[in-house]
């Protein structure tokens, strides 16, 4: 179950041709259109995602609910028992009991802040600017057969990503990004796929995974904009 902790990131990353042929902000920009401009991006508040986990042969429900810079908590249902993660700005806590723990663990400081541009969930390229990120045009590259366009983006709090995106939908099909698994940083990269609008008119992927290649995510439900207790970020 150790490499479960690793399929997990692929939640909360839940909540973005020729390079002379395109400028970088005309990728961004046509990347925000793709997903229903920025206009429509401003109103998203809430996302409440139920999954399923495909991993080490076993299917694992997961139901990530998350409000816009406030928290985000996953909730996963493993081996009979039931486990959680909560993000917060300034907080963080654990509890698998399947990964032997009896009791809530607060989050590493460090591991904190790695989770801060989580919980943006109108996404780190929409407005980057004006949130103090920082992007670049670095090139294309093939990812599984698409020559896509590779941008680094380095946040407010100097973490590093790196996106590729589709040159013919402007969807983000791959994100690479460092990330504390077991106490360890690893690079760890997410696959996004089988993109589809809700009926709210907002665009996610409805697959999502490649971590490691250990862990499958299917999309089965989403709503948005619902109303949320955000009591739910604390531990009781």
């Amino acid at each position: 179950m150790k490499n479960l902790r690793i399929a997990l990131f692929t939640v909360a990353s839940f909540v973005a041709f020729s390079v002379n042929a395109q400028t970088l902000d005309e990728i961004v920009d046509k990347h925000i259109t793709a997903l229903g401009g920025k206009e429509k991006l401003s109103t998203l508040k809430s996302v409440r995602m139920e999954t399923n986990l495909s991993v080490q042969g076993m299917d694992i429900p997961v139901i990530s609910t998350a409000v816009h810079n406030v928290g985000q908590r996953v909730d996963i249902s493993a081996m009979g028992m039931e486990g959680y993660v909560i993000t917060t700005p300034t907080k963080g806590w654990t509890f698998m009991p399947f990964m032997g723990q009896s009791a809530p663990e607060a989050t590493p400081e460090d591991q904190v802040k790695d989770g801060l541009d989580e919980l943006d969930l109108q996404g780190s390229l929409n407005n980057y600017k004006e949130k103090g990120h920082k992007v670049e045009l670095v090139g294309k590259e093939d990812v599984d057969g698409t020559e896509a366009y590779k941008l680094k983006l380095t946040t407010q709090s100097g973490k590093d990503r790196t996106l590729f995106i589709d040159p013919k939908n402007f969807y983000i099909i791959r994100q690479v990004k460092k990330a504390v698994v077991n106490g360890q940083e690893m690079e760890v990269t997410i696959n996004f796929s089988d993109y589809k609008k809700t009926e709210d008119g907002f665009v996610f992927p409805h697959s999502i995974g490649g971590a490691f290649g250990q862990g499958d995510m299917t999309v089965t439900k989403i709503e948005v904009n619902k109303p949320v207790d955000e009591k739910i970020f604390k531990v009781n």
